[in-house]
């Protein structure tokens, strides 16, 4: 590949949506405050999180060693959960719903690269997980995934496609395997 070549290797279009001093004071909040096991209060972690454009409900619980990319491109409802290690690279927007539960480890991926093209352009599209859905631990959602109403991502599995509410899915890719029933 030539130097013309490495030129096409360009994502000017990517909007962060702040500029770079606010993105510096981000990453450095984030690595010592959300993605460390320093500061374990929820409440101080959410003020921060709304501080910076983030779109924050009541009761949301943000354990330790949380990793998010952009606070002003994520929305997270009422008494949602999100556990240790998760790691929410919201690179387009990611909306959470209300009493959603992030098990640990999880990854919220809204951006890939393309592969088929010689200059690996990125991709970002948004994540919508709404109302009442569970990630499983270790489990990952993909770029432009919507998780319907109270479906559940089973322990490990990779979501490409949109899930329908109260279904159950596992594997990778993720596949139904039953419905889901709330008493």
């Amino acid at each position: 590949m030539n130097s013309t070549d490495l030129s096409k290797f360009n994502n000017d279009w990517f909007d962060i949506g702040r500029n770079k001093i606010v993105v510096l004071l981000w990453y450095i909040i984030n690595a010592v405050v959300f993605n460390s096991y320093l500061l374990p209060v929820s409440a101080i972690k959410r003020v921060i999180l709304r501080f910076f454009g983030a779109k924050i409900g009541k009761g949301v619980v943000l354990k330790p060693k949380l990793n998010i990319k952009y606070p002003w491109k994520l929305h997270v409802g009422n008494h949602t959960w999100i556990g240790e290690n998760v790691w929410i690279d919201n690179l387009d927007v990611v909306e959470i719903g209300n009493h959603v539960c992030i098990s640990q480890g999880a990854l919220i991926l809204s951006g890939n690269h393309d592969y088929s093209a010689v200059s690996f352009e990125l991709i970002v599209k948004p994540i919508k997980i709404e109302d009442g859905v569970w990630i499983g631990a270790k489990s990952i959602v993909a770029q432009g995934v919507i998780c319907r109403n109270h479906s559940v991502l089973g322990v490990d599995s990779v979501a490409c496609d949109d899930m329908e509410e109260y279904s159950v899915y596992k594997g990778n890719p993720a596949v139904k395997i039953r419905d889901r029933h709330i008493v």
